[in-house]
């Protein structure tokens, strides 16, 4: 019986490490075709698209986008469902996902930046209703965050954090 666990767990192990990641994150993605894609509830990666801080403009002119999505990468481990999000918020999560990744953040899953692309109160962690205020208040943050360093290196800026200055963080 230990025989045959053991036999199991190499064979799991050995498929894991033998998986193709391109199954799990697209390769070759641009902005215009992931909001495309968000769009038409087709975005069949199981990860984030590994963006860089040159795709954070085109990222940004969706940010005010109210158009609700219903098929998306989420956090595996996070115990909320998110059934839908605004294309805004999801776009601004993916940006907070480049400059995760740019930092190594301590809450990166993956290429996840935080559990949910949802924002709670930064005081007490306590869930905040996500309105189109707040979405337009968290993109005026990146806007401005952007805006304010873009002609810098992203080395210089890319451990500020955007929602520093408003009472949010990515949940």
């Amino acid at each position: 019986m230990k025989t045959l666990k053991t036999l199991i767990a190499c064979l799991f192990l050995i498929s894991f490490l033998g998986c193709d990641t391109n199954e799990f994150a697209p390769s070759n993605m641009n902005v215009d075709r992931y909001v495309k894609l968000l769009k038409a509830s087709k975005y069949d990666y199981s990860e984030l698209p590994n963006f860089t801080y040159k795709d954070i403009p085109a990222l940004l002119a969706y940010r005010n986008e109210s158009q609700l999505i219903k098929d998306f990468p989420i956090n595996m481990i996070s115990s909320y469902m998110l059934s839908e999000c605004t294309l805004g918020m999801y776009v601004l999560w993916t940006i907070e996902s480049i400059r995760a990744r740019a930092v190594a953040s301590e809450y990166l899953i993956g290429t996840f930046p935080s559990q949910n692309p949802v924002v709670e109160n930064k005081a007490d962690f306590g869930w905040i209703e996500q309105s189109d205020q707040v979405r337009a208040s968290i993109a005026q943050s990146y806007f401005d965050w952007w805006e304010n360093n873009k002609n810098k290196d992203f080395d210089e800026f890319k451990d500020i954090d955007p929602l520093k200055v408003t009472e949010f963080r990515w949940h």
